[in-house]
């Protein structure tokens, strides 16, 4: 191998119901790097556990977000789809890279800090050393590229200090074993085995906030459900939510500058966008100076016509779930082949008898 060759590697936890955030922000881009590119997707049920570790009902939590997937349009034949637990290279990875993490760097994450909260003692380990299994989920398939949001740069930092630390502490076992690709970081010339993933940003991505206060995400976890769009609502709760919407007394602006200090407002405004594959200077010139009384059921169509062939596909997947099961147990088989591939060199990089 003289180069890295170029994998998609992406994942989503099953924890919550996905929201329209999480289809505008990630799945819709899963489908499109599907073209030219070879994917791997991935419900990451082991990073679930650090959300919250009992779970009522994590196998329909797993189809769910694998239904989402398949619904949306990503092809499980040509790219894999699978669920993270059922390839335990990625854990047995992760112990490898939690011996090479440093202590500091863990503790410059920024995400602990904000789940675990005040109380960071009795926060679990698996919360704090999640970045880790995060890098394995990667590098166990020398996955070369991550679709990322601003909320996950950091950890893939951390996964390229990871992957560049087991590089230069391995550098000779490498070499020796016959493994690695030369590649230049910086301007070191580093004989690598695993490759420095790079992020994919293709442009801005929408960030979908909450329907009642706009200045908050769109959340799984949210108390409201009125705050957010599910992926499995039908047409009259997208209605409903959207006509409950939060906004303000003015009409829509004509001019992007229009729409500063009003977030409920420029909210609205960027899901019709993004729904319409447009720019939020494009809608305001077809609705500005006009009210939310007319806006609101232009959105309401447009969330339909978009989400409702989504909605009844997952509805229709998880109505019988063996199709579903079917293509995970495939996927999983798959990645697994390709994960131990990665892993038999990693043991004999590192030392291991198998």
């Amino acid at each position: 191998m003289n180069e890295f060759k170029k994998l998609v590697f992406s994942g989503v936890q099953p924890t919550g119901n996905l929201h329209l955030g999480n289809y505008l922000g990630a799945i819709r881009k899963f489908v499109a790097l599907q073209d030219g590119n070879d994917c791997i997707y991935c419900v990451v049920d082991m990073h679930a556990l650090t959300a919250q570790l009992v779970h009522e009902d994590m196998p329909n939590q797993i189809r769910s977000i694998a239904a989402a997937f398949i619904a949306a349009g990503i092809d499980p034949k040509k790219h894999i789809v699978f669920n993270q637990s059922a390839v335990p290279q990625h854990a047995e990875l992760a112990w490898i890279f939690n011996c090479v993490a440093r202590i500091g760097w863990m503790n410059r994450m920024t995400q602990f800090k904000d789940k675990a909260g005040k109380d960071r003692e009795q926060a679990s380990l698996g919360l704090y050393a999640y970045p880790s299994l995060m890098a394995a989920d990667i590098l166990v398939y020398r996955g070369t590229h991550v679709p990322v949001g601003d909320d996950q740069k950091q950890h893939l930092e951390l996964a390229r200090d990871i992957a560049m630390k087991f590089n230069l502490d391995y550098a000779e076992h490498i070499r020796k074993a016959g493994y690695g690709v030369d590649i230049t970081v910086g301007k070191e010339p580093v004989h690598a085995y695993f490759p420095m993933v790079e992020p994919m940003i293709d442009g801005p991505a929408p960030r979908v906030m909450s329907l009642r206060d706009g200045t908050k995400k769109m959340s799984k976890s949210d108390p409201s459900d009125l705050s957010r769009i599910n992926l499995m609502d039908d047409e009259d709760a997208i209605s409903k939510k959207i006509r409950k919407a939060k906004t303000d007394p003015d009409g829509l602006p004509s001019e992007l500058d229009g729409l500063q200090g009003r977030p409920e407002a420029d909210n609205l405004v960027g899901i019709y966008a993004a729904l319409a594959d447009t720019s939020k200077a494009e809608v305001l010139a077809e609705f500005g100076g006009q009210q939310f009384s007319v806006f609101k059921p232009a959105l309401i169509d447009l969330s339909v016509k978009v989400l409702s062939p989504i909605t009844a596909e997952m509805r229709r997947l998880m109505a019988d779930t063996s199709h579903i099961d079917a293509i995970l147990r495939d996927g999983g088989e798959r990645a697994r082949a390709r994960a131990e591939v990665t892993m038999k060199e990693v043991r004999d990089i590192v030392g291991f008898l198998y």
